[in-house]
């Protein structure tokens, strides 16, 4: 239902796509992680459309992106990193319109517009209520919304629980899932990891414009390795030595200095951590908690990429155009809005 082959973007001298190839089946999560800068927005902007790739294809359900257009727009549902509502029209017309705009009968449309609005938990809200009194999190609800309306095949989530409450984030969990149980081929992007790891069927680590991991979570995880040890420390400028000290007993080390804190291949488990603390001691460093676990998609994410989730990629100094651009979503997103607000609310 979504396919990228050998896609390509540049801007100017900074190349954000460098070949990036990614299937999404129906009825399946797609997770779709990386640092900021990594491309990820880059790749949402093509598949909606909104960028054309110097090179590869695209295709939304079976249509390509460069040349059906229209067609590919017409099979997806896309929720952004900002919610884009009408400020001036409540929220049972803001999903009125979205379906109309989809080529939806009027009374088709607001009947999709009540139960979506009941199924985001938004309808108690007083009737005559205008979006731009929401608060963010049921703006956000509401956006979620709207790319639900017209039962799209392909649906595209870019963050789409930035904001939300842990409440508001459990419905959208859920949305998702009944989304892919309904058959409906869905691109998450994501940085919340657990979120990830609760939703995707399959997640592609992109960094440096390109996939450079592939696979279930649990696969992902196996490849981070066995137990892992996690230590805090409380001087600042311990954690270097502390990696110095684990390395050299054959501990492979991914740390955040920033943070104090140090994570470590633990392939002994409760042996490990008696040499790692034995290591630490004998070096003089003070370790403030220790604590061995499984592995997690957090691991997987470090090791691969060498950096946190929300660091942005080393790739280039530059700021990826395409995420740049994302901060300052238009004013009226939706073509023809202001045209169709008196229509829409006889």
């Amino acid at each position: 239902m979504i396919s990228l082959q050998s896609i390509t973007k540049s801007f100017g001298k900074f190349q954000a796509l460098a070949g990036v190839d990614l299937e999404v089946p129906a009825g399946t999560v797609q997770g779709l992680l990386g640092p900021n800068g990594a491309g990820k927005t880059t790749t949402v902007r093509v598949l909606t459309t909104l960028l054309e790739p110097d090179g590869g294809d695209a295709f939304i359900a079976g249509h390509n992106v460069r040349t059906e257009g229209d067609a590919a727009r017409r099979n997806l549902g896309v929720s952004g990193q900002y919610a884009a509502v009408d400020d001036k029209l409540t929220g049972l017309e803001n999903l009125t319109l979205v379906g109309q705009l989809y080529g939806m009968r009027r009374k088709a449309a607001k009947a999709r517009a009540h139960e979506l609005l009941e199924h985001f938990r938004l309808d108690g809200v007083p009737k005559g209520q205008r979006a731009g009194s929401y608060s963010g999190g049921m703006r956000r609800r509401l956006d979620l919304a709207g790319a639900l309306v017209a039962r799209p095949p392909v649906v595209i989530l870019d963050e789409p629980t930035t904001g939300l409450d842990p409440r508001g984030r459990r419905d959208t969990w859920d949305a998702i899932s009944a989304l892919a149980d309904d058959g409906t081929a869905v691109l998450l992007t994501t940085q919340y990891l657990e979120e990830a790891d609760e939703l995707a069927d399959s997640i592609a680590v992109i960094d440096g414009g390109r996939i450079v991991a592939e696979g279930t979570p649990a696969t992902l995880k196996a490849q981070a390795g066995g137990a892992r040890l996690d230590m805090s420390f409380e001087r600042p400028g311990t954690v270097p030595a502390a990696r110095a000290a684990l390395s050299s007993i054959g501990l492979e080390v991914t740390a955040d200095d920033s943070a104090l804190r140090l994570s470590a291949t633990a392939p002994g488990r409760q042996e490990s951590l008696r040499a790692a603390l034995a290591a630490l001691r004998e070096a003089e460093i003070e370790v403030i908690e220790a604590s061995l676990r499984q592995p997690t998609l957090d691991d997987v994410f470090l090791q691969i990429t060498q950096k946190p989730a929300g660091v942005r990629s080393g790739q280039d100094s530059a700021e990826d155009p395409a995420e740049a651009s994302a901060e300052t979503p238009e004013e009226d997103p939706i073509p023809g809005h202001a045209a169709t607000r008196e229509e829409v609310r006889s």
